[in-house]
């Protein structure tokens, strides 16, 4: 691990002053994921001072797709310069059926440490699309569920903290084969998903029980994933012990208007940014309009893909610029009309 993060010289908020030049709102969430990858670290290097054992502090990171879940995860890593890897749950099996074993996902960070097993041990995992493993119905499955109910099984002993043996090389295990131990204990892993109709099971159970709350008392549907509970998770279809191996759950709300023009402008990544760079390398400058920024961010929003989007608008408006950009002279600039032209 890089020796710029100590947590004598670092702290949750130089972490997430480092998020916010890459992450644009979701300010609750970075602040959660900020205190918990900072708790996390601190177990690590101060495990042989702690009087008390301290539990991992997986994460669950909730929200529509584009709202920035795998961007904050690369964006800790990125900071701790730690190893780091993204799976999708979707591809994941249950050992012995056809996919990725669970521990395929070791494998992948360990390639991502060349294969240094202690940077390995210390690093970060992203797995997107938690939400689509869930169980199939309420109910524990009677016929076999290996791409829901017996992947989210399998995860737990890798989530928990336990020493696995890990292929080389991701694909199915072989008796031949020489496995690498890995100790998943200080692993920092990171779930994410749209959990698409868990706002509805919420409403549900906020309308059918007080809880506090008086029943003529309304709240926005915006902010139903502020009350999320584990049975609400449950009721989705994660198991018991899955939920409870993700204890720090947090939600990034929808991007407004205003949020997605500052993504496509300020972070030190925004896209465009990098297309400028991409053309000054050419010797041209790029420019967009303020009213062509304006049309980029209304598509977005009506095409419903949040950040995730403006790179898609932003690829499709400047690539017969770039397939041609041996016939620009100096300068080139991009209108609302140019946008209106590749979207009739």
């Amino acid at each position: 691990m890089n020796n710029k993060f100590n947590t004598n010289s670092s702290s949750p908020r130089e972490i997430k002053y480092f998020l916010d030049k890459y992450v644009i709102g979701q300010e609750d969430a970075k602040k959660t994921i900020s205190v918990a990858v900072y708790n996390h670290y601190k177990r690590i290097y101060y495990s042989y001072k702690a009087k008390v054992e301290i539990d991992k502090s997986n994460i669950l990171m909730i929200g529509d797709t584009g709202t920035g879940k795998t961007l904050i995860a690369k964006s800790i890593s990125k900071f701790l310069n730690v190893p780091f890897t993204i799976v999708d749950a979707t591809s994941l099996t249950e050992a012995g059926y056809v996919g990725e074993d669970v521990e395929s996902i070791l494998t992948k960070l360990l390639q991502s440490a060349n294969y240094n097993i202690a940077l390995a041990e210390k690093g970060i995992v992203f797995i997107d699309e938690i939400d689509k493993i869930s169980r199939k119905n309420d109910n524990p499955s009677i016929t076999r569920d290996v791409s829901g109910e017996g992947v989210q099984q399998a995860l737990l002993k890798i989530l928990e903290g336990s020493i696995v043996n890990v292929p080389p090389n991701v694909g199915r295990k072989h008796p031949e084969q020489k496995l690498i131990k890995l100790n998943t204990k200080n692993i920092l892993f990171i779930a994410g998903g749209a959990f698409e109709g868990l706002k509805n099971i919420i409403s549900n159970r906020l309308n059918l029980s007080t809880i506090g709350f008086k029943k003529n008392v309304s709240i926005d549907g915006k902010d139903l994933l502020n009350f999320v509970s584990s049975h609400d998770l449950k009721k989705f279809g994660l198991i018991p012990e899955l939920i409870g191996r993700l204890p720090i759950i947090t939600n990034l709300n929808s991007l407004e208007r205003e949020s997605l023009k500052r993504i496509l402008l300020e972070p030190n990544n925004s896209i465009i940014k990098q297309y400028k760079e991409l053309f000054l390398l050419d010797k041209i400058k790029l420019k967009f309009t303020y009213s062509a920024i304006d049309l980029i961010v209304d598509k977005a929003i009506k095409l419903s893909l949040g950040a995730r989007g403006l790179k898609t608008i932003c690829e499709k408006i400047i690539k017969d610029y770039m397939f041609n950009i041996d016939l620009i002279k100096e300068s080139l600039i991009i209108d609302k009309f140019d946008i209106k032209l590749k979207f009739k």
